[in-house]
């Protein structure tokens, strides 16, 4: 046997103590590695409780999330841990959950409606005003008004069925129509896909992850509103995916809304945009003249309806609105109840003279339609530039003023989200529109000449 002296012995533990990891190290090539989504959702869950020499042993809060990562990150992960200690050859995971979390387990077992269910049951509930038979057909909605009937005699005849339009245009009426045509003779779940991510989100923190996944699969009709809203969230975009096929596989009917198509949907997984592509994509168009004074006409007499009142609103009027107020069926809609309330407050319909003074704001922002490039447009002249000029990648002063003017309009005047913004200033990010944003506002606070272009720019513009 040899002896090992006082100095080796040393240096050996020297050795083992160099090699162990540095976990915070580890937990921030991770977060690189995944992004910010999976890591805050996931990843950072994962601690380390044990470090052998060729193997690590993770602790996490519970079953569900072991599986999650497992089954999804954990080959990664090793290959992330392995650049820091080659020598580790697999992971383990060690369960956290305590005795308080069991016992509270069983105990929700035994309930027959769950919070989630209780939760949701308070949520899903339909307009009893939004019916197909209120549903006014023209030929801009007709084929989305169609499918949406076919849906409800014949499920999974298109599936998915998938209706897109501007903010406005009457898809959340269609969907909350299918619902109600449906719900006696068949288990229908709607909701908003904001609230879908709640109801995630919450259930893995309550460790309801199973009831979650029965109570939402269980559907024989899957509505979801605004589907958009999962842009970017890459953990619910997985369980949204695993939904939607186990919905598929049982022959449920599975309907989705959102303000663009499918292929056009931003940071949204690849496989979910084929999913939604693969069954019935159909758009509804903004209405033409006819089909606006007959919407208006339809909520003229059910508000007369509905709130008893003897209104009275000519021809003219109704031929007015709907030729001033294009931008959405919902904003129409909103200037019909104000002129409605100056012949209740008045007791008499307003003329046309008059209705321009009460819907001025209305008529304003509605005269044009303020996009992007229409601003891009009216910056350039307004400065003497052309638009590659002001999309170009040069940086000084000349022109990167009126960019970020450019910019600033965009973001106060137009729905436009920040990175769509960012996307049509020549793909630049979101963040060089939120500087142009904030350096503007500043701008304009102790800058005259700045203030002055600007409102000179917002004057021609509205």
């Amino acid at each position: 046997m040899t002896d090992i002296s006082s100095k080796q012995t040393t240096d050996i533990l020297l050795i083992k103590e160099e090699n162990l990891l540095n976990w915070n190290e580890v937990l921030e090539k991770f977060k690189k590695t995944f992004g910010s989504d999976v890591y805050e959702s996931w990843i950072k869950n994962a601690n380390l409780e044990k470090e052998f020499n060729h193997y690590v042993v993770l602790s996490v809060p519970t079953r569900f999330v072991r599986d999650w990562i497992v089954s999804r990150y954990a080959d990664k992960m090793l290959d992330v841990i392995k650049t820091f200690k080659k020598s580790i050859q697999r992971l383990e995971f060690l369960i956290e959950e305590t005795q308080e979390k069991s016992d509270q387990l069983v105990f929700s077992k035994k309930n027959k409606i769950t919070s989630i269910e209780n939760s949701l049951l308070n949520y899903n509930r339909f307009s009893p005003n939004n019916r197909f038979d209120n549903f006014i057909v023209g030929e801009s909605n007709e084929l989305a008004y169609t499918a949406a009937r076919k849906v409800c005699i014949q499920s999974a005849h298109y599936n998915p069925l998938f209706i897109y339009s501007n903010v406005g245009m009457g898809k959340t009426h269609l969907l909350n129509a299918i619902g109600l045509e449906v719900r006696n003779s068949k288990n229908v779940m709607f909701i908003s896909a904001e609230r879908f991510m709640y109801h995630f989100i919450r259930s893995i923190k309550k460790n309801e992850m199973v009831k979650f996944k029965d109570f939402f699969r269980s559907a024989n009709i899957f509505i979801i509103d605004d589907i958009q809203f999962v842009n970017g969230k890459e953990a619910m975009q997985e369980e949204f995916f695993h939904t939607f096929n186990a919905l598929i596989e049982r022959g449920s009917q599975i309907v989705i809304s959102a303000d663009r198509p499918p292929s056009n949907l931003d940071r949204i997984q690849e496989r979910i945009r084929s999913r939604m592509s693969g069954g019935l994509v159909i758009d509804i168009q903004p209405p033409d003249l006819d089909l606006r004074i007959k919407i208006l006409k339809s909520k003229y007499e059910e508000i007369k309806t509905n709130f008893k009142e003897n209104y009275d609103v000519s021809e003219d009027i109704f031929k007015f609105l709907a030729s001033e107020v294009t931008s959405s069926i919902r904003e129409m809609v909103g200037a019909l109840n104000r002129v409605l309330a100056f012949s209740k407050i008045n007791t008499k319909s307003p003329n046309i003279y008059e209705c321009k003074r009460i819907l001025k704001d209305f008529i304003n922002f509605n005269n044009k339609s303020i996009n992007v490039e229409l601003i891009q447009k009216l910056v350039a002249s307004h400065f003497n530039l052309n638009i590659q000029e002001l999309l170009s990648p040069r940086r000084s002063r000349s022109l990167a003023r009126p960019r970020q003017i450019a910019m600033y309009l965009a973001k106060q005047h137009t729905t436009n989200s920040l990175p769509d913004i960012g996307r049509k200033f020549s793909n630049r990010d979101h963040t060089t529109v939120i500087h142009a944003v904030k350096k503007i506002s500043e701008l304009i606070k102790k800058d005259n000449d700045i203030r002055e272009n600007v409102n000179e720019l917002k004057k021609k513009l509205l």
